[in-house]
């Protein structure tokens, strides 16, 4: 049964992710002399070669229209506290946008970004204080997708400008927890989305003033949503938002963007599940297991 469950888990994150399309964002316009040109950043441990692929990736037709920097491994270590000697190769275009405008993400080639997600990347965003922008996220190679946030970092953090650097460090730890959590606990990866974006919510609302309150809202929706952890992993959890509590993060200042991405989730979850191909997907699936099942019990 344990095993079939797994099957069936993995049938279904398939099919997601099948029908997930994404775009990037054309630098063919004309400049946003309000917010600048788009600022491109790529991966140090990119070959020339993949450079311009990443470039063909990103729409990046004319390098006279967008801004471009280079993400190291000294750079992870001097955002997040990562290993300077880290290889960097997925990639980031980074559109600011108008207040208002909210936080899209397009991953713009998911097979190759193997363990972070569109909604991942708009969470910890908005933790770091990412706000109103598009970023489309690229990698010529097969990657997890880690360093394309300090790519986006780094994007925020130069002509005058900065990030503060808990909140980087605290988001990074949120990416980390969203990937662990889908890796090895086997939670589909849009459920842990769902997960922690209404946490932030809840602490938005309920402004808790203590650890203990914290904790109690990590409960009730886990509750909420039918997931079971473990008890170190619920820990974990409530380490993390008692964390974002301690920087004074105020998550009610970015709430319809947390609404937009807890609407994506569910839109996601919706058009997936109500498309005929899927259900049937489903039945095949099914019929298949019956059929091997069928043959094992004859060989015997």
């Amino acid at each position: 049964m344990k095993r079939f469950k797994t099957l069936l888990i993995v049938f279904i994150i398939a099919m997601l992710s099948a029908t997930s399309v994404m775009a990037s964002t054309d630098d063919s316009t004309s400049i946003d002399e309000k917010n600048g040109l788009p600022r491109v950043v790529y991966g140090d441990a990119l070959s020339d070669e993949q450079v311009r692929e990443v470039q063909n990736l990103l729409n990046v037709n004319d390098p006279a229209m967008v801004e471009e920097y280079t993400v190291t491994g000294e750079d992870l270590a001097n955002y997040i506290g990562g290993d300077a000697s880290s290889n960097m190769y997925s990639s980031a275009k980074i559109t600011k946008k108008n207040e208002g405008h909210g936080l899209v993400i397009n991953i713009v080639n998911p097979d190759n970004i193997t363990e972070v997600t569109n909604e991942m990347y708009a969470n910890a965003l908005l933790t770091a204080g990412v706000e109103d922008a598009e970023v489309d996220v690229a990698s010529p190679v097969k990657v997890s997708g880690h360093s394309a946030l300090t790519g986006i970092y780094k994007a925020f953090n130069v002509d005058g400008e900065s990030l503060d650097k808990d909140r980087m460090e605290v988001a990074n730890e949120e990416l980390e927890i969203a990937t662990d959590l889908a890796d090895e606990s086997g939670m589909d990866q849009e459920k842990v989305s769902e997960l922690l974006t209404e946490i932030k919510q809840q602490i938005s609302e309920q402004n808790p003033a203590t650890r203990e309150e914290v904790e109690q809202i990590v409960q009730e929706q886990l509750d909420n949503l039918n997931i079971e952890l473990s008890d170190e992993d619920r820990q974990m959890l409530t380490d993390l938002f008692e964390k974002m509590r301690s920087i004074n993060i105020d998550f009610g200042n970015v709430s319809s963007q947390l609404e937009d991405i807890a609407s994506d989730i569910k839109n996601k979850i919706q058009d997936v599940t109500s498309n005929p191909g899927f259900w049937e997907g489903v039945k095949n699936f099914f019929v298949s297991m019956m059929d091997s099942l069928r043959d094992i019990f004859a060989a015997e």
